[in-house]
């Protein structure tokens, strides 16, 4: 049975629920180029994994790999290694992995309408685009030379701050039936933003849309209806919210930050 078969089945058997899932599983196979992925743990205990949540979340230690395997799905996907939607194909340096290659994603019909890469390292690179394709009307005259800017808070991210363009462009830029790829959004945020963006990826999921992110917060990660992927030097699974690490490392202190900073300076 086709794709589109198996499409109009689930319709009837009112299955519409599976179908938000853009992108249902993806697969980790071949030679990669580069011998440091063979060492990444991601990579090593995730060759392969099936979404079956509207938010997804990844998280572990620095160097375990999270933002290497966000960023070849998403260039998997055709989104710009270097952030923004798909229209975007500016590139200032290649320092991406070539891991995109050895990836093989499967997505559910329908895809998404829109969809966007957003990613910390690389907003800056990101800003200078959005000004140049604002300069240059590339939206043509009749929708006006400010269309982008409008969408990214209506005025140039360059003028505002880390965080607020990170919140504006989560705010105004993102739209229903979409996929979004986040790494690490809490970078640029106050835990008082994150919880407002909690409140943003509500409304999307309500309006079909599918988050994969890659992340440390224990604030975006206490989303409910998500699924959590832990990732160790030891292994990958998926993981109770309460049961991360970063949950039971942050409680622990904020229960008791002078016990904490006792132990930790009396070791120094």
């Amino acid at each position: 049975m086709s794709r589109i078969r198996k499409f109009i089945a689930k319709l009837i058997a009112g299955g519409w629920e599976e179908l938000t899932q853009y992108l249902s599983s993806y697969l980790i196979k071949g030679d990669f180029e580069e011998e440091y992925l063979n060492h990444i743990p991601a990579l090593r205990f995730l060759p392969s994994f099936n979404f079956t949540k509207p938010v997804t979340f990844f998280v572990g230690e620095n160097g375990i790999g999270k933002s290497t395997l966000i960023e070849a799905l998403a260039v998997s996907c055709g989104f710009n290694a270097e952030g923004g939607s798909k229209h975007m194909n500016f590139k200032t340096k290649e320092t991406h992995s070539s891991l995109y290659k050895n990836i093989k994603v499967r997505r559910n019909i329908p895809f998404p309408s829109d969809g966007y890469f957003l990613r910390a390292e690389s907003l800056y690179n990101l800003a200078t685009e959005v000004d140049r394709l604002d300069k240059i009307g590339i939206w043509g005259e009749s929708t006006g030379h400010d269309f982008l800017k409008k969408n990214y808070g209506g005025k140039s991210l360059h003028e505002q701050s880390h965080g607020e363009s990170f919140f504006n462009l989560l705010m105004n830029r993102f739209g229903s039936n979409s996929i979004f790829f986040l790494d690490e959004p809490e970078a640029a945020l106050s835990p008082t933003r994150q919880l407002a963006i909690i409140t943003r990826i509500n409304d999307l999921v309500e309006q079909n849309c599918q988050f994969i992110i890659a992340t440390h917060s224990p604030v975006l990660t206490a989303i409910p209806y998500s699924e959590i992927i832990e990732i160790t030097d030891e292994g990958a699974k998926i993981t109770p919210y309460t049961e991360t690490q970063n949950y039971i490392v942050t409680k622990t202190f904020l229960e008791n930050p002078s016990k904490m900073m006792r132990l930790l300076l009396e070791d120094s």
